[in-house]
């Protein structure tokens, strides 16, 4: 199986590495608009270097396309792909609008190939497991969520010629770092109803055009309410923390750590942090080389991806929804 990976920066090792221990994987390209990017991945990989991704489709006619360019990218490289006749394996977010995921969707039907929306969190182990308890039933019904994103990103995060820009990047924390939390309390809760939210940067003026710093209230479909704050302004990285209060007693996840606790306060750990080995920034957590595994046994199986464009999409449309409450003064916006 031909495979491409375009864009060639920091999250792709993640996808490199990957691909080295999937069997009939074949790196034929790798692709950036900075040659020497597109040359270092090529040497390691044996693959040929690209700086021009219309002409690498053409010329190598790969059957699967990563994708790992910024935002604004995202969805048009990806309908290349795909009415070229390649599956595709693509960082969040998919799109940048509402219309753009659509479009995407409608993409991946005429094409007929599948689509995999990086979403790699839900395949850690504490994600897996709160979901199974959850959708169990013996801890009783959603009352209600939280989730907690304190990242840090500094200047010299923004310092290339897209983080930070309303352009390319299209958004700051909420579409770039917290949308792999609205993500995960879909899978375990549920979609989203409606959304009420406010953004603001109190941490880079002057120096980004985005965001650092959201707050979203989400109504879910589920009947419970979802709380999520988000901020890059913090002074270190902290595992992510979502909370899941249900009747019978409360989940609470941070980063690979799963707790239960039960009504009389007695705490139970479910999930420990993973041993395995891997690329990337140890807040990330260890779902990357699992997804592209799974993605690329359902190719081989012929077997439906479950984070396809569809699914992927509707992350994507709650955190725009959510732009768009705070633009119109934090009004409540129907997704």
């Amino acid at each position: 199986m031909k495979v491409a990976v375009t864009g060639c920066g920091n999250v792709s090792v993640n996808h490199f590495d990957a691909l080295a221990e999937i069997p009939g994987a074949e790196i034929v390209a790798a692709v950036d608009i900075k040659r020497e990017r597109a040359e270092k991945y090529a040497k390691i990989t044996g693959a040929k270097a690209y700086t021009d991704y219309d002409e690498m489709l053409r010329t190598e006619k790969p059957d699967v396309v990563h994708i790992a360019t910024p935002h604004w990218l995202h969805t048009p490289m990806a309908v290349k792909a795909l009415d070229s006749g390649a599956h595709v394996f693509l960082e969040k977010p998919c799109s940048v609008t509402s219309e753009e995921a659509d479009a995407l969707a409608k993409a991946q039907s005429r094409s007929g190939k599948q689509v995999a929306v990086c979403f790699q969190n839900r395949y850690n182990d504490s994600s897996v497991k709160m979901k199974e308890l959850i959708e169990g039933g013996t801890l009783g019904g959603i009352k209600s969520i939280r989730a907690f994103i304190t990242w840090d990103r500094g200047a010299d995060y923004y310092s290339d010629d897209w983080h930070g820009t309303l352009d390319k990047e299209c958004g700051g924390v909420l579409i770039n770092q917290a949308i792999h939390t609205v993500d995960l309390i879909g899978f375990v809760a549920g979609p989203c109803r409606s959304v009420t939210a406010h953004v603001f940067n109190d941490h880079l003026k002057n120096v980004i055009e985005v965001e650092d710093t959201g707050y979203m209230l989400m109504d879910l479909e589920c009947g419970a309410r979802a709380l999520l704050l988000a901020t890059t302004a913090f002074s270190e990285n902290s595992p992510v923390m979502l909370e899941v209060n249900l009747d019978d007693a409360m989940l609470r996840l941070e980063g690979e750590l799963l707790y239960k606790i039960s009504r009389d306060g007695q705490t139970e750990i479910l999930c420990i942090i993973s041993n395995e080995e891997f690329s990337g920034k140890n807040y990330w957590g260890h779902g990357h080389k699992a997804i592209i595994r799974d993605f690329y046994d359902c190719l081989a199986t012929g077997r439906k991806f479950s984070i396809d464009a569809y699914e992927g999409g509707k992350a994507l449309k709650t955190v725009v929804a959510a732009y768009k409450s705070s633009e119109n003064n934090s009004t409540e916006v129907i997704i």
